[in-house]
């Protein structure tokens, strides 16, 4: 099988921006994408310094090319498993191709947005069904947004994009605003709507009219913010041992990691939203060169304990 000093699994920001830094330090490095980037819906990344609003298929084939101009490679396929040799180097399995071999392992796999079961809605994720106002307030400014209420983060989010709009309106839905929370709402200028959304509709392909609440009634609207679930899995650190946990605010769980994504296991490290729920595009790109750079220090330090080992079994 192939083997290289790293194997990044994960093709997006933090897995680029990792794998560049192990290649621009002469590691041989392979980068495992599977092509389906959690941006990928959305017109462009924000808060992006020198490259706003670019669109995130832009910004990523300009990843890959400048991976590839250090020697770096891409390789499409998902990493379905893992395990660790003798030696404590790693085997991934791939979906596309023969198993590959690495020393040093960084997992930037990312995670999914699990939506609420409403008729319509995730036809428009990313477009006119948000979730977070630095990525994608800006853009909604001075129009009509409501707000689905589905959890405790609801009032947080309707009074981040009441600094956006003088006209947003939570929809109870599953999780009517109760105490201090619609208190805090009311005086905000914020107005609830004690109902149960039942579909998002629009145009296919075209403007939002608004939300169908279950009594019939619409709500118009040119957008709906959702707190979308953000759940990472990720197989080959099951594998390899590791386990994701509960975000303090139950908004989701990732695998928890330490300084420059360290983990319990030598020569592993995270970086991006597996471990970081909250990063956005430029956090996880700055993530990525972090854990990658300290990586590259793994395995400086490997090389060396190999060779003082090797010396003191050396004749005098």
């Amino acid at each position: 099988m192939d083997t290289y000093d790293v194997v990044v699994v994960g093709g997006g920001p933090a897995g680029l921006s990792g794998g560049i830094a192990l290649a621009r330090s002469r590691r041989r490095v392979l980068v495992v994408d599977a092509g389906e980037p959690r941006n990928a819906p959305a017109e462009g990344a924000h808060n992006l310094l020198g490259r706003e609003g670019v669109s995130p298929a832009e910004l990523l084939a300009t990843g890959r090319a400048e991976l590839a101009s250090y020697g770096g490679q891409v390789r499409r396929g998902t990493a379905i498993g893992a395990r660790r040799t003798g030696e404590g180097d790693f085997v991934l399995t791939l979906t596309e191709g023969p198993e590959v071999a690495a020393r040093g392992l960084l997992v930037t796999s990312g995670l999914v947005d699990e939506l609420p079961d409403v008729t319509g809605l995730a036809d428009r994720w990313g477009h006119d069904v948000l979730h977070c106002p630095f990525c994608h307030g800006w853009e909604v400014r001075d129009r009509r947004i409501g707000v689905l209420s589905i959890g405790p983060m609801t009032a947080h989010q309707a009074l981040l994009f009441r600094e956006l709009s003088d006209d947003v309106v939570v929809l109870a839905h599953t999780a009517p605003p109760t105490g201090q929370d619609r208190t805090n709402l009311e005086v905000s200028g914020v107005r609830v709507v004690d109902a149960e959304v039942v579909a998002v509709e629009g145009e296919p392909g075209g403007a939002m009219a608004g939300a169908r609440l279950a009594d019939g009634d619409l709500v118009e609207l040119d957008a709906l913010v959702v707190a979308s679930r953000l759940v990472a899995s990720s197989a080959v650190l099951d594998d390899l041992g590791l386990a994701p946990v509960e975000h303090p605010t139950g908004m989701g769980s990732s695998y928890p990691s330490e300084m420059a994504g360290g983990t319990e296991v030598p020569r592993l490290r995270l970086a991006g939203n597996v471990t970081d729920l909250m990063a956005q595009v430029g956090a996880s790109a700055a993530a990525g060169v972090t854990a990658g750079a300290a990586l590259h220090g793994d395995l400086i330090q490997a090389d060396l304990a190999a060779r003082l080992a090797e010396s003191a079994r050396a004749p005098a």
